[in-house]
Order: C-alpha cells, then sequence, then structure tokens
C-alpha cells in the first residue's frame, strides 16, 4: 500500500510541475527532454544490475520498451494539442477515464475478480473523474473534434495496460529500475530528435532554466513508474483495484491542490466528484 501511496503523490506531483512551468512560461518541451535523461540517470543509479548496453537489448522487454518511449513522447504531445483545441477538461477527462483499459485487461488476461461491489466502485470511479474535472465553462465536443480525446484515451490506456504486461510477463523484481530508466533513456533519445529538428530549422531558442525543471520532473516522473511497478507486484492487490484507486485519488488530490495552491474554482459537480472518489476508493480497495 506505502508504493500506491508514494505513486499516487509523485503522479500528482507531476501535474503540479507542469503547472508551475506553464506559470512562470518555462520551455516545457526542453523540460520533458531533461526530465527524462533525469529519470534515465536515476534509474540507472537505483539498479543493482550493471549497465550493459548488449544485455538490455537481450531482454524480453526490450522491444515494448521502445514501443512505450515512442507511446510516452507521442501522448504528451496529444494531450498538449487537446487541451489546446478542446479545452483542459476534455484532456483530463480523455486521460483519466482511460483506467478502463487496464482494468479490463486484468479481468480477462489475469482473470481478476469483478464483484458487484468492484464493479461499482469501478462505475462511480468513472463518474468521479469525470465529475471532478467538468469546469464551469467547459468546451463541447464536435463531431470533427473528437478524434484526439479519443486518441488520448486510447494511448493513455495503452501505456498503462502495457506497463502492466510487460511488468507480469517479463520484468523481475530487481529489473524495474533498468527497465524504467530504458524506456526513459528511448522517450529522451525522440525527444532530442525533435530539438535537433527544430534547431534545423531556426525555430530553437535554449531555456536554461528548463534544465533545472526538467531534472526536478525527472526524479519525481521517474518515482511515479517505480512506485506504481512495485505496487502492481504487490500480491495483496488486483491491477484492476491498483490502476483504479491509482487514477481517481490523483484527480481527486490534484483537484484539492489546484483549489488550495492555484485558487482554481470548484463547482458543485466537482465536489460530488471529490465525494464519489472517496466512496469509489474505499469500495474497490475493501473488495
Amino acid at each position: 500500500m506505502i508504493y500506491l501511496i508514494l505513486s499516487i503523490l509523485a503522479s500528482t506531483l507531476i501535474f503540479v510541475i507542469f503547472n508551475l512551468l506553464g506559470k512562470y512560461k518555462i520551455n516545457t518541451l526542453q523540460a520533458i527532454v531533461a526530465n527524462y535523461f533525469a529519470a534515465f540517470t536515476l534509474g540507472i543509479l537505483s539498479s543493482e544490475e550493471s549497465l550493459d548496453i548488449n544485455q538490455i537489448i537481450s531482454k524480453e522487454w526490450f522491444y515494448g520498451a521502445i514501443f512505450l518511449g515512442f507511446l510516452f513522447i507521442a501522448i504528451f504531445n496529444v494531450m498538449a494539442l487537446t487541451a489546446q483545441r478542446n479545452g483542459l477538461s476534455v484532456a483530463s477527462v480523455a486521460s483519466k477515464m482511460s483506467v478502463v483499459l487496464p482494468i479490463v485487461f486484468g479481468l480477462y488476461a489475469y482473470n481478476e475478480s469483478l464483484s458487484l461491489q468492484k464493479s461499482i466502485g469501478i462505475v462511480l470511479a468513472l463518474i468521479a473523474v469525470y465529475l471532478t474535472s467538468v469546469k464551469a465553462k467547459s468546451n463541447t465536443l464536435s463531431l470533427k473534434g473528437l478524434w484526439l480525446p479519443l486518441l488520448l484515451f486510447f494511448g493513455s490506456g495503452i501505456i498503462d495496460t502495457s506497463i502492466k504486461f510487460l511488468e507480469t510477463s517479463y520484468v523481475s523484481k530487481n529489473g524495474i529500475p533498468i527497465f524504467s530508466a530504458t524506456i526513459f533513456a528511448i522517450a529522451g533519445v525522440i525527444g532530442i530528435t525533435i530539438i535537433s529538428a527544430k534547431v534545423i530549422k531556426g525555430n530553437f531558442k535554449f531555456d536554461y532554466r528548463s534544465v533545472f525543471g526538467g531534472i526536478f520532473l525527472g526524479i519525481v516522473n521517474y518515482y511515479s513508474i517505480y512506485m506504481l511497478l512495485k505496487a502492481l507486484q504487490f500480491e495483496g492487490f488486483e491491477s484492476s483495484t491498483i490502476f483504479t484507486v491509482n487514477n481517481v485519488a490523483i484527480v481527486m488530490l490534484s483537484t484539492l491542490i489546484g483549489l488550495s495552491f492555484f485558487k482554481e474554482k470548484l463547482i458543485a459537480k466537482n465536489w460530488i466528484g471529490i465525494g464519489l472518489a472517496i466512496i469509489s476508493i474505499a469500495l474497490v480497495t475493501l473488495a
């Protein structure tokens, strides 16, 4: 349970850091790339295994790590586009409701239990995520603008599902740091490629603050993934329980922090969502 709590805290802090990056007008792309290399370095330092490129390439999870590296960069961009074109509320809902994909995968692939109590908890969790994310002036979705939220929904769900599958099937208990580090390294290399293209086009301006922000973000990002993987390895909880509690708690905690520290305004639906989130966590956990 401690790993799950730490994962929730770290994941929530990521949203806080992104909020601060925007507030102080720090280059987000540069910070994201710096974050991946910081997370990679931390993974290597935390690993009990020595860094051997040939051994890493021969790992059964290596091609899955490459796939996740591409997804990490791609979904960050999709998330940004969704927020810009459809609104932050839509982006938040699409990202967090994707929890249903790894839950369904766990139920069918690993024969995890689905009691009436857990089913009610999962349904309440999805409703809670929506209500908590709704803003007073939310944008309506047109059919033409629906593809970005859908892409974000499936992309976020595929990331969580892939992490669960690789962790269960191929990653040893001592292999989590090197596995995480490899994903971050691949994402970082892709990010450097994007920045290099900007340099060639003459659209690049270095922001030294992004390095410091990225390093801090990378430390938090690494532990959010590391703690989630450790939580998934705990035999006392099924993955459907872990993902439900993790995502709902992040939305709930992020909302409360936004209210307390960033002076965000909550409408009645948000408060109802927070209440349902607490109930859903209790139902799924006790199930």
